[in-house]
Parts: structure tokens; C-alpha cells; sequence
């Protein structure tokens, strides 16, 4: 008999006055370090330092309105609809990325036009490499609240998720895949690539590239986890392609796009002062 492994940890760090969970841990990690390390590339060429509080205000908002909205728009619209107040019961769970993310494109086209005065690309291949590492931690956060795991396996890696009234529903005693670890540990490794191709290679020289692989590196491994993810919404188990899917193509296609398009487009030469800038700086310099 296979030794599969049992999932029992507590989503809740601590339970009292004060609830502290996992999820929201993760959560918060990925934004703070993230937020260094925007801060890092942002002082490593010279754009001012008030750049950086605005541009967080607008991808937090971004994330957690897009995230939500994208749930309720995507996979249970017809509940909503029928309840609009519940939209706002973002405690209950009901989350997408792929809505968190259409928002964070519009907060970063906005956040460029009032902002920086630069091509959204510019904030995009910064942003998108603590994007990469957020989004790993998210996946961990979701393992630790035993939710969006796979179908069922013999693989002697399958998790048994005890604390999930899902996981007994449907598969009393028999392992699954743990997609949120599969997610989670490509997530790293397109932020290992993505910090290799900025710090090592210079590849914010040639706008949208970063972004671009970013794309790819996100949503091809969302799509092909998903052939072994469980459905989120019941009208899934009739679609050749769940809603993930069909929502990934369109974000992996343009990420061929962008690769293609700062190939071969010349590549620009930046100036690297190391420090943050007292003013904006020369828009000649990008």
C-alpha cells in the first residue's frame, strides 16, 4: 500500500482576539517583499523614490478588486446576480487571478499615464518579477487552506487533505494531486528567471521581453495544471476546456507576442545611477 501524505495543518497560525491565517501570511510576505524589490530595480536606475507607494496603492487595489470581480464575473456570475451584496463577502472565499490580473494591466496603464509619463512596458517588466514570487506564495497559502487541489492519484506524492469537506465529498480516502505545490513551484521558478534575466543579462533593455516571458511562465503551466485540477464551478464538467483554460490562451498568446515584438525591435541602452531620483528623471534616458 502506498504511503501517501496526510494534510492536516490548521489554516489559522493563531485563533483569538485576533485570527491570523496562512493564506493572508503568504499574502502578505508576497507584497512586502515584493515591494523591496521593485524598490531595488526602481533605485538601481534612477526613478524616484514616490514612485514606488503610489504604484503599491494601485496593484493592491487592483489585485484584491480584479481578483474578486473576476470570480464573480467569470465563474458564478448567476449567484451574484441574483445577491449583488455578497460581492462584497470577500471573506468567504472567491478568488480569481486571472481577474486580478486584467486589473493590475488597466491600474498599470493608468498608473503610467498619471504617474511616470513612461510605456506601461517599462512598469510591467519590473512589476511582473514580484508578481511571479507573489504568486507562488498565494499557491501556498491555498495549500495551507487545503482548496484548489487536483483530481485523485496514485502518485506516491498525493495528498490526502482531511481538513477539506471537498476533498471527503469526493475522494474519501484516495490521494490527489496537490496543484497548488505544482503551481506554486513553477511560480519560483519564473521569478529565478526573471530576477536572472533583469540583474544578469539586462533584458529591461529590450521592452515588454520580461513581461512577455512572464505571460508564458504563468498561464501555460496554469493551463496544463488545470487538466488535473477539480472544477471550480459545476458547469465545467462539460467543457472540453474549463474557464482557466479558455481565460489563459488569450495572456499566453500575447506573451508570444511580446517576445517577438522586443526581439526585434532595437535594443535600448539605460543609464544605471543606483540611486533613487530626487525628480522625475530625463525621459531621454530610457
Amino acid at each position: 500500500m502506498l504511503d501517501f501524505i496526510t494534510w492536516n495543518v490548521s489554516p489559522e497560525i493563531f485563533s483569538g482576539f485576533l485570527t491570523i491565517r496562512w493564506y493572508g501570511l503568504m499574502f502578505a510576505i508576497g507584497f512586502l517583499v515584493g515591494y523591496e524589490i521593485v524598490a531595488k530595480m526602481f533605485k538601481h536606475e534612477g526613478a524616484p523614490e514616490k514612485w514606488l507607494g503610489i504604484l503599491l496603492i494601485y496593484v493592491v487595489v487592483a489585485t484584491i478588486v480584479g481578483a474578486r470581480l473576476g470570480h464573480v464575473f467569470f465563474y458564478e456570475w448567476d449567484i451574484y446576480r441574483a445577491d449583488p451584496v455578497k460581492i462584497l463577502y470577500i471573506w468567504e472565499g472567491g478568488l480569481a487571478s486571472h481577474g486580478g490580473t486584467i486589473a493590475i494591466i488597466l491600474a498599470v496603464i493608468l498608473y503610467s499615464i498619471f504617474v511616470t509619463k513612461r510605456s506601461p512596458l517599462w512598469t510591467f517588466d519590473r512589476l511582473v518579477v514580484a508578481i511571479a514570487l507573489v504568486g507562488g506564495l498565494i499557491r501556498l497559502g491555498n495549500l495551507f487552506n487545503s482548496e484548489i487541489f487536483g483530481t485523485a492519484t496514485d502518485l506516491p506524492w498525493g495528498f490526502m487533505f482531511v481538513r477539506s469537506r471537498e476533498w471527503h465529498e469526493l475522494y474519501e480516502g484516495q490521494a490527489v494531486h496537490p496543484t497548488q505545490i505544482y503551481e506554486a513551484l513553477c511560480y519560483f521558478a519564473l521569478f529565478g528567471l526573471l530576477m536572472w534575466m533583469y540583474w544578469k543579462k539586462n533584458a529591461e533593455e529590450r521592452p515588454g521581453l520580461i513581461l512577455g516571458i512572464f505571460f508564458i511562465g504563468i498561464f501555460l503551466p496554469r493551463f496544463l495544471i488545470e487538466f488535473i485540477k477539480n472544477d471550480q464551478v459545476a458547469r465545467e464538467a462539460t467543457m472540453t476546456l474549463n474557464i482557466g483554460q479558455q481565460l489563459s490562451i488569450p495572456f499566453i498568446l500575447l506573451g508570444v507576442l511580446l517576445i517577438i515584438y522586443a526581439m526585434i525591435r532595437p535594443k535600448q541602452h539605460l543609464s544605471f545611477p543606483n540611486k533613487f531620483a530626487e525628480e522625475i528623471p530625463d525621459r531621454s534616458r530610457r
